[in-house]
């Protein structure tokens, strides 16, 4: 993660995970997966989302349950390797091999892909 830039700032950036849909954010996928919603491949099937019902779902229980901070850092890719290595931060997978939940969260994600390309693409 060293020297990595984004294009997007951090504001864009937890819009979106707010916002946005399983398909563009790491994190609203991990929480629906956790949460048991139904991933579903939509438009021409090469995305999963949750679908309008799942987003929505997950949109009011993040705004119920998640909160988010920051620290202002010169070089965030730095803090971030070390906040994750000294953290338990179950939810991050990037670099976060040794957390104790790593497998069963991938094993999770894997598995509603793996049952959203079996059923058919949702409108």
């Amino acid at each position: 993660m060293a020297n990595r830039t984004s294009t997007q700032n951090l504001r864009k950036r937890v819009r979106n995970h707010y916002r946005g849909n399983a398909a563009s954010s790491t994190l609203r996928l991990t929480l629906g997966c956790l949460l048991g919603l139904e991933l579903r491949r939509v438009g021409n099937g090469q995305k999963m989302t949750f679908g309008k019902a799942g987003e929505s779902t997950l949109s009011q229980w993040m705004a119920d349950n998640a909160r988010v901070c920051w620290i202002e850092q010169n070089e965030p890719w730095t803090f971030e390797s070390q906040f994750i290595s000294r953290l338990d931060l179950p939810l991050n997978l990037a670099q976060n091999g040794h957390n104790a939940f790593h497998s069963r969260l991938e094993e999770l994600r894997a598995q509603a892909r793996q049952r959203a390309r079996e059923l058919p693409i949702s409108s």
